[in-house]
């Protein structure tokens, strides 16, 4: 089968110029004339350069990094999920957006503009060649519809990722003049008319993975109709998901986030990502989330950065039945190893945890995929910057070294294991919301405990026992892979109260179960709490993290950022075509 890699492959289009010395028309050695792009093999060719913006694409100055497609800034650092990592001094431009003070002039602010604009400029490029092979006769209906449908999915796509970070976006078209495209109007309906498009053209499923199907138009939808509390209008797609019979939650937790359980029968739409391909430094493998692997250890990776915070290792606690501890979790901390030596004997907490903790947070004590038992803050880079902890879910294995991570490239964290950006569990749990903020809360109540009881089937096993040395110190650990690794519990829900209890419960869900994952800081604010819990965790967690002590969430203008400055002066005449957002 074959699968479309979102590669980084730029493609450049010249215009060639009429003139009577027949040389002067000869297409440049390594340049491309617009016309070989108007058929079927051209205008494909335009969409896969468009898909491979879906990750910001490989940029040797970094910038890829802003356009992440897991969001680990913008949703992840700038969230209660996640520090920014590493030491203060890399990559400054963060630092600023971790505390809620970044400026227009703010790097990572302009590059996460400029790349997803790329990505629309693309599908409008092929959109407009799509246009011309049609009008020419170059391409069949059948293929030109759906090239004509991925390239509108595609489009909203890259809308829908700047519209939760800068709001007042302008929307721009194939048939649009960008420089005078304002952002006063309403983004929101365009997005849903691309993918109101795409859903009615697109296939039930594609023979080359990594293309969009029917439903992965429907997941997209239902979210932007979520963003907008269009709760009626979301149903029907979510339903249509889950009664396509397409798609079962896997049995275990952690087979979403492992290479070998990639594409599976719960995912919906994955990022496509692969390693040692013959792209420089294997650049097709998730080169935005590229910075976010353990500097310490046996791994070999870089460099430390989006470290999992103190709070959200809290919130998987539960109380004797399970369930979650709303509103005690963070009254005080599980235990970490952040102020003891390696060779000191530590006791990981035996409170009960859900076991999504340790498949989503290494922690000290417990087994770090099959790389053996974490001894600890040694494997962090800089622990009085970024804490203990460190990301799982994105690492690949130890017995996949090599040949699912990269073997070129100083980015040697970089694998193969896709970046699941919509699966069952998604569905699931926002057919839940719809359900409890229609006061159905039988319908709430049964997804939340489906998502939950396959959370209670998936301990991570390996429990850890410290060898102490003649010396008193701790030289290694034992493993006995027929034990839990802690102790877990997660219990079903007996029911839901009230619309208000469903509501916790399910914002608590899907904060355990896609923790890291770069969608926390949009849920804040979708759901209207940002400023409350994002200002109750800083004034915690500048306790652990002193980089934090200025930090403050302002309700009215954090919930967006600012349009990146160089934007403004390059297109504004007076003002007159981009706002700025307000606050800024």
């Amino acid at each position: 089968m074959k699968k479309i890699l979102f590669i980084s492959t730029v493609l450049i289009l010249t215009l060639i110029y009429s003139c009577k010395d027949s040389f002067m028309q000869t297409v440049p050695l390594g340049m491309a004339s617009d016309n070989m792009f108007y058929s079927e093999k051209g205008v494909n060719s335009l969409l896969t350069g468009a898909y491979s913006m879906i990750d910001g694409a490989w940029q040797t100055d970094g910038a890829s990094w802003a356009a992440s497609v897991d969001n680990w800034v913008w949703g992840g650092v700038a969230s209660d999920d996640a520090y920014k990592g590493t030491s203060y001094g890399d990559q400054p431009p963060i630092n600023s957006i971790e505390i809620y003070q970044a400026i227009s002039t703010n790097d990572y602010v302009a590059n996460r503009w400029h790349l997803l604009y790329d990505g629309i400029a693309r599908t409008n490029d092929c959109l407009k060649a799509l246009k011309v092979a049609i009008d020419n006769k170059n391409i069949e209906a059948a293929p030109a519809a759906e090239i004509e449908a991925e390239a509108k999915f595609l489009r909203a796509w890259f809308h829908f990722e700047q519209k939760r970070v800068f709001n007042n976006i302008p929307y721009i078209t194939e048939t649009a003049d960008p420089a005078t495209v304002t952002n006063t109007v309403d983004a929101w309906p365009l997005i849903e008319a691309d993918l109101k498009a795409a859903v009615s053209v697109l296939p039930e499923s594609q023979t080359e993975v990594g293309r969009p199907t029917k439903y992965a138009a429907e997941a997209v939808l239902a979210r932007v109709y979520l963003f907008q509390q269009k709760w009626t209008d979301a149903q029907p797609l979510l339903d249509d998901i889950i009664n396509s019979g397409k798609y079962s939650l896997m049995p275990n937790y952690s087979d979403n986030y492992m290479i070998a359980q990639r594409n599976n029968k719960e995912s919906i739409f994955e990022i496509q990502y692969s390693v040692n391909d013959g792209a420089d430094g294997s650049s097709n493998a998730g080169w935005g989330s590229s910075l976010n692997f353990p500097q310490g250890g046996p791994f070999g990776t870089c460099c430390g950065f989006y470290q999992p915070s103190q709070n959200l290792v809290n919130a998987f606690k539960v109380d004797a039945n399970g369930l979650p501890l709303f509103d005690t979790f963070n009254s005080d901390d599980i235990k970490n190893d952040e102020f003891v030596d390696p060779t000191e004997s530590f006791e990981i907490d035996q409170r009960p945890v859900d076991p999504r903790l340790d498949h989503t947070v290494g922690r000290r004590g417990i087994p770090y995929l099959d790389w053996g038992i974490n001894p600890g803050k040694i494997w962090t880079r800089e622990v009085a910057n970024g804490g203990p902890y460190m990301y799982v879910k994105n690492m690949f294995k130890k017995s996949e070294k090599g040949n699912f991570s990269t073997t070129t490239g100083w980015a040697t964290g970089v694998n193969a294991n896709n970046y699941r950006a919509y699966r069952l569990a998604h569905v699931y749990l926002w057919r839940a919301e719809v359900a409890a903020q229609q006061n159905d809360l039988a319908t709430a109540l049964k997804y939340v405990n489906m998502v939950r009881q396959r959370a209670a089937d998936s301990k991570l096993m390996g429990k850890g026992t410290q060898v102490i040395g003649s010396d008193g110190k701790v030289s290694g650990y034992t493993i006995d892979m027929s034990q839990p690794a802690a102790n877990y519990n997660v219990g079903l829900y007996p029911a839901f109260t009230s619309k208000d209890q469903a509501l916790k419960a399910i914002q608590w869900e899907i904060r355990l179960e896609f923790g890291m994952e770069g969608l926390r800081f949009f849920d804040l604010v979708r759901w209207g709490i940002a400023a409350p819990t994002l200002n109750a965790y800083v004034a915690k967690e500048k306790t652990l993290r002193l980089y934090l002590k200025d930090a403050n969430f302002t309700a009215g203008k954090n919930e967006y950022w600012p349009l990146p400055q160089v934007q403004l002066d390059l297109e504004n005449k007076n003002g007159e075509i981009l706002k700025q957002n307000p606050g800024y």
